[in-house]
């Protein structure tokens, strides 16, 4: 997950979102406090079982305009999931939700996840947005359940280094990763940094992918669905 704040935003704590000022309501736009919208989240979480294990807050200097991130452990694999977050007191931008495995959220006002949503500060907002929330997770559970197969399909599938280069390949190929960050992954499938990643597997080669590509999702946010494709391909001709 990556919240960025590099526009003049700064980090806040929770407790420092909860004594900021909102502005007052006009017929046709009705800001909501910040701390309110993570109250929102934290409730719809909890009502569908997730577990926050982490939290990240940012406000411009004059505090209208909020950026966060929220960790959730998952009960399948050793992956968090993320949910970001945007709020604004000043129009520039709706409410924000979003939700992945990947989630870049940027004082800049870029906003990159697997999954978003975007409301209006209408007076029906706080009614809603608990509800928008949680059609946006509640499919979380058979997701994870999902991933989980697909992860334990990869560690079955055994590798040879001349199909590891070939996947490497196919992953440049799809525009995974270009030219430079090759031989990244190469000495990450050779030498992980992790050891337990020490068969020489799927698993691996794509945690050798994932690792190299860490960090840089908002460049190219097609990344991580197009390297299941390509590993996918590989299990599928090795079974």
């Amino acid at each position: 997950m990556t919240l960025m704040l590099h526009r003049g935003a700064q980090e806040i704590d929770y407790d420092g979102l909860r004594h900021l000022e909102t502005p007052l309501s006009t017929q046709t736009h009705v800001p909501i406090p910040h701390f309110r919208v993570v109250d929102l989240l934290r409730t719809t979480l909890g009502m569908y079982g997730h577990e926050i294990v982490g939290e990240h807050h940012g406000v411009t200097e004059d505090g209208a305009r909020y950026f966060g991130l929220v960790s959730l452990r998952s009960a399948y694999t050793g992956y968090e999931d993320t949910v970001g977050l945007r709020n604004s007191h000043d129009r520039s931008f709706p409410v924000g939700v979003g939700f992945g495995s990947r989630v870049f959220v940027c004082d800049n006002l870029a906003f990159i996840a697997d999954t978003t949503i975007k409301r209006k500060h209408t007076a029906n907002l706080k009614r809603d947005l608990p509800g928008i929330i949680g059609e946006m997770i509640e499919p979380l559970a058979l997701h994870r359940e999902a991933q989980h197969r697909t992860f334990e399909r990869y560690k079955h599938a055994m590798l040879t280094d001349q199909q590891a280069d070939h996947v490497v390949l196919n992953m440049y190929r799809e525009g995974i990763v270009n030219l430079q960050r090759i031989p990244d992954v190469l000495k990450e499938w050779q030498e992980p940094t992790f050891a337990e990643f020490n068969e020489r597997n799927a698993w691996r080669l794509f945690n050798a992918a994932t690792f190299v590509l860490t960090g840089r999702v908002v460049e190219n946010p097609n990344a991580t669905p197009r390297l299941h494709q390509v590993i996918d391909g590989v299990c599928e001709r090795i079974n």
